[in-house]
């Protein structure tokens, strides 16, 4: 029996079951194949409900899969087929709400695709190696922000993602100059 509760993957898919960002944290699907074969069953087994006001939780497979929809963004949170729905639904809520903070409201792919970084470290924050570090929106949100507030900082001083991120940010500008 485990001590604590484990996610298995948390997914950010489009309203075509496409990828936007995800994150596996087991070796259930040890290929790429395997894991866009279990997202696309996901989509295609969730995508007829109505899970914009509140999450939806469903067995698939031998896993619980916890959902919720905003506009044209899908969120899933997996775990195993003994987890608390109650906690994946935390974790879900969490990271809907963290994305919610950081994309201001306009929460939409051309949006999270813009701001694809600060998910990625949204997922960070929220969880590593399967084990839950936190689920309370603000405080996500305040720590990937402090990470972005950085890219005014010496290039030494940045990690290896925040000065790519300031290099890609600075490419842009110079091609729209």
């Amino acid at each position: 029996m485990e001590l604590c509760p484990l996610i298995k993957n948390i997914l950010l898919l489009d309203s075509e079951g496409k990828r936007i960002a995800v994150k596996y944290y087991s070796d259930d699907w040890l290929t790429n194949s395997a894991k866009e074969a279990f997202e696309k069953a996901v989509f295609t087994k969730t995508q007829k409900t109505n899970a914009r006001t509140e999450a939806e939780i469903t067995m698939f497979d031998k896993y619980i899969v916890v959902y919720k929809f905003v506009q044209d963004l899908h969120f899933f949170v997996t775990g195993g087929e003994n987890e608390n729905e109650i906690i994946l639904a935390t974790v879900l809520q969490g990271f809907f709400d963290a994305v919610g903070l950081l994309l201001r409201g306009n929460e939409d792919k051309k949006e999270a695709l813009e701001n694809l970084d600060l998910i990625l470290l949204c997922l960070d924050e929220i969880v590593d190696g399967g084990v839950i570090l936190e689920t309370d929106a603000n405080v996500i949100a305040g720590k990937v922000d402090s990470h972005s507030m950085d890219a005014g900082a010496p290039l030494s001083e940045q990690t290896i993602t925040q000065a790519l991120a300031t290099a890609r940010e600075h490419l842009a500008r110079s091609l729209l100059q």
